[in-house]
């Protein structure tokens, strides 16, 4: 109802009862619903006659004030300002209300926020709102702090030389340092001051003190932003020759740090530092392209989400333009970048296997019909394999739990078979097939469980495992994978949670090769699941596939004899070997 904006179906829930302040599953209250969709009236009832809390944040740390900077409620935000919302608090990623009114572009709620002491510092990133304005490319929340802040820097310099205050006011400090903020006056000056301050107007805003380094990356990171974001070549220009003036202002240059190594993703470029190189750009639109990488991969840092995203953006228009080379170069670099940085089993880093599975097989597709001559080798795809093994690798290190986590598991899982899918496409030496089976070992290794605790045998066998994406990549079940897997060691009589084995889905998806396959590599046709079915019993309605399968040349006496212990509940367990007591089990 607050979502909604229905003032009257409020009133009505809180007089019959409902409590103020109730939670949804994300820890939203009603108060958080309204500031969202901007509705003041039902802000001011919740607030002001029902006493809602303020200052309770969803699960990402996001309170009502914050939200409301960021959706641009300028009335909401003033209210919640003046019923004393927390104008600094952080959310769990560390970003405030500043940061969200500079990721939307809400100059005069920031204004307002500086008006009430909100302090300018840097969120998890290292991000201040300078930054994030920069990133989100909002040139009005850029120009107003750059300025200001140079304006007040001036003023301080002047001031500190002359020995006064150079304004009177408190000073905010975006600078990349991120040092507490100064105030305007000595000691013995302060009373002074402040009262000076305390007599100016009371809409005027407070200077914010802001470095010329802070102001010089600012401006190279907006120029970035329309490269990449706005795709606007000569708007980028305009900016970067802003901050390579700044770099050079007043005789002391700004040096740009030196990279430690060049790198082949962005084809061994550096970084321009002179107006002379800045200006040579403007002939060579690629160059300005991959200026744009390495300056927010400097800015940013190889963690921020935005780094890896558009060197894999750059790469994926590389990609549309048939240069498959360049793009796979930038999407491994992205990939390195991530699995260096993020979390394993991240959705990003998810989202970057799945990208080459899908080039991968679009290039594979192509080539075998004549129409694209771009080499694909065995390294390109055996390389993102290694890598996508080395993932399951990291979450089991970490401690991830395959229960808790089996979207990802899954999902990381059914990208790696599709790999192995296509791989069985491209030729190989003895030496690459050796290297091929070593990794998929690894894999096996880990013991890797998906969802309803499936084995990579158990998915290989299955056609859900087909759909992966948006765009088709390998077909399952694969006879081809399943070879594979059995040949480097997958248990054949491997358990799901509810006690399928291969050869269980296998049946179920009708797969009369593949059951041979798993039959011929040791699978137990008789043995039972949890509900007690053989996976012959789930080909009753495939009465063709039932034909073709023998399933008595795979029964041997053994097999009866466990079958009938368990059938006549005669008592075996301390009678016989351990090993054979797990034997009848699997009947």
């Amino acid at each position: 109802a607050a979502a909604a904006g229905h003032l009257g179906v409020v009133r009505s829930l809180l007089d019959h009862g409902a409590s103020v302040n109730q939670t949804t599953l994300t820890n939203s209250t009603p108060l958080r619903a309204a500031c969202f969709d901007g509705h003041l009236e039902i802000v001011r009832y919740l607030v002001g006659e029902r006493g809602a809390d303020l200052e309770v944040a969803n699960r990402h740390g996001h309170t009502c004030l914050m939200i409301s900077c960021y959706k641009g409620h300028r009335e909401i935000a003033r209210y919640l300002l003046e019923k004393g919302a927390d104008v600094n608090r952080r959310s769990v990623k560390g970003n405030t209300a500043l940061h969200d009114c500079a990721e939307s572009g809400s100059l005069e709620i920031l204004q307002l926020l500086l008006r009430s002491k909100a302090r300018m510092e840097k969120d998890g990133y290292g991000m201040t709102p300078l930054l994030a304005a920069s990133v989100t490319g909002h040139t009005n929340i850029v120009e107003y702090l750059i300025q200001g802040g140079l304006q007040q820097e001036e003023e301080e310099v002047a001031g500190n030389q002359n020995g006064t205050c150079a304004s009177g006011g408190s000073h905010q400090r975006c600078g990349s340092a991120g040092r507490e903020t100064p105030q305007g006056c000595e000691e013995e000056g302060r009373e002074r001051c402040c009262a000076s301050a305390s007599s100016q107007d009371e809409q005027q805003v407070p200077n914010v003190f802001c470095t010329r380094e802070a102001a010089v990356e600012a401006l190279e990171l907006l120029g970035a932003t329309f490269v990449d974001k706005k795709r606007d070549l000569l708007g980028a220009h305009k900016y970067w020759r802003r901050a390579m003036e700044l770099r050079y202002e007043g005789g002391q240059y700004l040096p740009k740090p030196e990279p430690r190594q060049l790198v082949l993703a962005y084809d061994y470029s550096r970084e321009v530092s002179s107006l002379e190189e800045l200006e040579a750009l403007i002939t060579d639109p690629d160059e300005m392209r991959m200026q744009a990488l390495l300056i927010r991969e400097r800015i940013l840092g190889p963690s921020h989400p935005d780094t890896s995203y558009y060197i894999r953006y750059r790469g994926a228009v590389y990609a549309d333009s048939g240069n498959f080379e360049r793009c796979i170069n930038l999407w491994k670099y992205a990939l390195d970048m991530q699995q260096g940085n993020l979390e394993p089993l991240s959705p990003m880093t998810a989202s970057s296997f799945l990208s080459f599975a899908e080039l991968f097989s679009y290039v594979l597709q192509d080539r075998s019909k004549g129409t694209l001559a771009t080499h694909l080798g065995f390294s390109d795809l055996m390389g993102v394999l290694s890598k996508g093994v080395r993932e399951v690798e990291r979450a089991l290190v970490h401690g991830k739990d395959p229960v808790v986590d089996s979207a990802q598991f899954t999902k990381t899982l059914a990208i790696i078979l599709h790999l192995v899918f296509l791989l069985e496409k491209v030729e190989c030496t003895p030496e690459q097939e050796h290297q091929k089976r070593q990794t998929i070992y690894r894999l096996l290794k880990c013991s890797p469980r998906a969802k309803n605790g499936f084995t990579p045998l158990h998915m290989a066998v299955d056609k859900d495992t087909t759909t992966v994406g948006r765009y088709p990549v390998g077909k399952f079940p694969s006879l081809h994978v399943v070879n594979l897997l059995l040949e480097c060691g997958a248990d054949p009589d491997s358990r799901d949670y509810d006690n399928n084995t291969p050869l269980h889905v296998a049946a179920r998806n009708n797969c009369p090769l593949i059951m041979s396959a798993l039959m011929e590599a040791g699978a137990h046709m008789d043995a039972t699941n949890a509900f007690k079915q053989t996976a012959y019993e789930l080909l009753d309605e495939k009465l063709l596939t039932k034909s073709m399968m023998q399933p008595f040349n795979y029964i041997t006496l053994q097999c009866l004899a466990a079958r009938a212990l368990d059938k006549h509940k005669i008592p075996y367990k301390g009678f016989i070997p351990e090993e054979l007591e797990a034997f009848i089990e699997l009947h």
